[in-house]
């Protein structure tokens, strides 16, 4: 609802006001030294002729000083739009890794922390492990048991070739050799994968796959940790100097939101500054609460001034077939209706009612009531409503007061 400007009563208790002030002024004019004071009120201009409403439309006196505060812009034909939508900023998934135990163990050296930048293969922490343990112990077995097949096989083929075995026989060690060696060979990949692949230690490695930053770090020393526990990862490892962005989209955005899209960012702590980035995928799905879709783009951040988790707000360009686009600062909320206030001519102004196709918080695209090239007020515009609104309820009760 809006403010409502005083009444005609309030009006005109300040007119009396006003005349008794006058009144005051001329009986001080008739005492002594009250002269300068009267011959500076009668030197000073006469106060300007006040606006009217007229036929629905606001007027103004020429010269009337309220005049250089109603800026006014013209409506233009929607073409080229600049939109601005919701952002996000993230971790680039596709250079991040998070980190979990394979086995169950105790921490016990810690060698990352936050911030530190880590190559690929550099461990992060060590743990005493007895499963891992129980890796590396099979391992050693599956190679004794190779060693053992390999002189069976050695003396099978002896006692075969001297015609004193048959030849199932020769090939049954052939195969025992062939599936010692596998075992050796899963054995070892297994235990390679997560550290030594020879000796039985127990200590089990925490390792980055690829080269970046520590940005998480979720364990101490001394914790235990098991691979089935849920929770945030023990390490999350990435490359900061590349951001993922996440978009909150309109349907009616989705033109202007395809794979290699540019879009422009801004970011509440560097004002003034843009970063630029390009779509790389758009979700198959809109959400049925916010009538949304999720689009993700990419953003490069080799100064790494920009951080995750940062809101941020990006801008893309998008072309309309219809309507006219005004500032947001034209628009004014009447009730439930919206309301702009066209220049008819010098000094007049008019309401009128029109239908917004979207809103942005800089510009908004009116789908009716206006027409490209129409002057709207974008400077008070709201001062310039309550004002109407006032003068279009004092004009209405002064009527219905008057027998």
């Amino acid at each position: 609802m809006m403010v409502q400007h005083p009444s005609l009563s309030a009006r005109r208790r300040a007119v009396r006001g006003l005349v008794a002030v006058a009144a005051l002024g001329a009986a001080c004019a008739l005492l002594p030294g009250c002269g300068k004071s009267a011959a500076d009120a009668a030197a000073a201009p006469p106060e300007p002729a006040p606006p009217v409403v007229q036929s629905g439309q606001l007027r103004f006196p020429s010269g009337h000083p309220q005049l250089a505060l109603l800026g006014t812009v013209e409506a233009r034909a929607a073409k080229d739009v600049a939109v601005d939508l919701p952002a996000r900023l993230v971790w680039n998934e596709e250079r991040t890794q998070r980190i979990y135990p394979a086995f169950a163990g105790r921490v016990t050296t810690i060698q990352a922390d936050l911030g530190q930048s880590v190559k690929a293969g550099a461990p992060l922490a060590l743990l005493a492990s007895p499963d891992f343990g129980q890796a590396q112990a099979d391992t050693a077995k599956a190679q004794a048991g190779q060693s053992l097949a390999q002189q069976s096989l050695k003396r099978q083929r002896e006692l075969f070739e001297a015609g004193i075995i048959a030849r199932k026989d020769l090939e049954q060690a052939e195969a025992d050799a062939a599936g010692a060696q596998a075992e050796v060979a899963r054995a070892a990949a297994r235990t390679r994968l997560y550290g030594s692949a020879s000796g039985v230690n127990q200590q089990l490695a925490l390792s980055s796959g690829i080269g970046g930053v520590v940005v998480e770090r979720n364990l101490n020393p001394g914790q235990e940790v098991r691979p089935d526990q849920s929770g945030p990862a023990l390490f999350v490892v990435t490359d900061p100097t590349s951001l993922w962005v996440q978009i909150d989209a309109r349907e009616s955005d989705l033109s202007s939101l395809r794979p290699g899209d540019p879009i422009t960012l801004q970011v509440p702590a560097y004002p003034g500054a843009t970063f630029t980035g390009k779509v790389t995928a758009t979700a198959d799905a809109i959400d049925p609460g916010t009538r949304t879709i999720k689009v993700r783009g990419v953003v490069a951040n080799a100064d790494r001034r920009l951080k995750a988790e940062m809101l941020a707000t990006a801008r893309v360009q998008e072309s309309r077939a219809g309507g006219v686009v005004v500032p947001a600062s034209a628009i004014v909320l009447d009730g439930t209706q919206h309301v702009v206030y066209v220049r008819r001519e010098a000094g007049v102004f008019e309401p009128r009612k029109v239908e917004l196709a979207q809103e942005g918080p800089a510009e908004v695209i009116v789908a009716s009531g206006l027409q490209p090239g129409d002057a709207v007020v974008n400077q008070n515009a709201l001062l310039l409503s309550r004002q109407f609104q006032s003068m279009t309820e004092d004009a209405a009760a002064a009527k219905k007061a008057t027998p």
